[in-house]
């Protein structure tokens, strides 16, 4: 009956200490799992054409090279993706293709006489955003060369006229 007893005191004992014991916190994939995914940066709002809507002076600048001197054009901006157009100081106007996605509106051109380079014909691809009250950004000149296409990136920046 000794060996009964100290059996049952040790089946005892096991089921007191496993029931005291602290329970394994679980694994960090099921953790995460169980908690909400942490939440995804909010999309830019959609930039309004009616807050742009107007006329702007524009300097384009080569960002790359040694020349630094800027292309000077107006664009002028309407309230809807129809109408705007660029101009330029020989009064060389090109119609613009516009869309808007988020905080950026896409300019491009269809092809024209180039301003920079005398005799050549370029198309202009731009993406603008709207800070501080000014328009800036990038844009991108393919000329139309013999051979290969041939590419410039400039920095675009334009103020709003009067």
């Amino acid at each position: 009956m000794h060996r009964i007893t100290r059996v049952a005191l040790l089946s005892t004992t096991i089921l007191v200490v496993a029931a005291c014991a602290k329970k394994e916190a679980p694994a960090n994939d099921t953790a995460a799992a169980m908690t909400p995914a942490a939440a995804a940066p909010a999309p830019a709002p959609m930039l309004a054409l009616a807050d742009v809507a107007g006329k702007w002076q524009f300097e384009s600048v080569p960002t790359a090279g040694k020349d630094t001197s800027p292309t000077k054009w107006t664009l002028s901006a309407t309230a809807d993706t129809t109408g705007w157009t660029m101009t330029f100081p020989d009064k060389q106007v090109v119609p613009l293709q516009v869309s808007v996605a988020g905080d950026s509106i896409m300019i491009s051109s269809g092809e024209f006489t180039s301003q920079r380079r005398k005799g050549t014909k370029v198309k202009t691809e731009s993406t603008i955003r709207l800070a501080d009250g000014k328009l800036s950004g990038m844009t991108n000149a393919h000329y139309m060369t013999k051979g290969a296409d041939s590419t410039l990136t400039l920095k675009t920046e334009g103020t709003r006229m009067p």
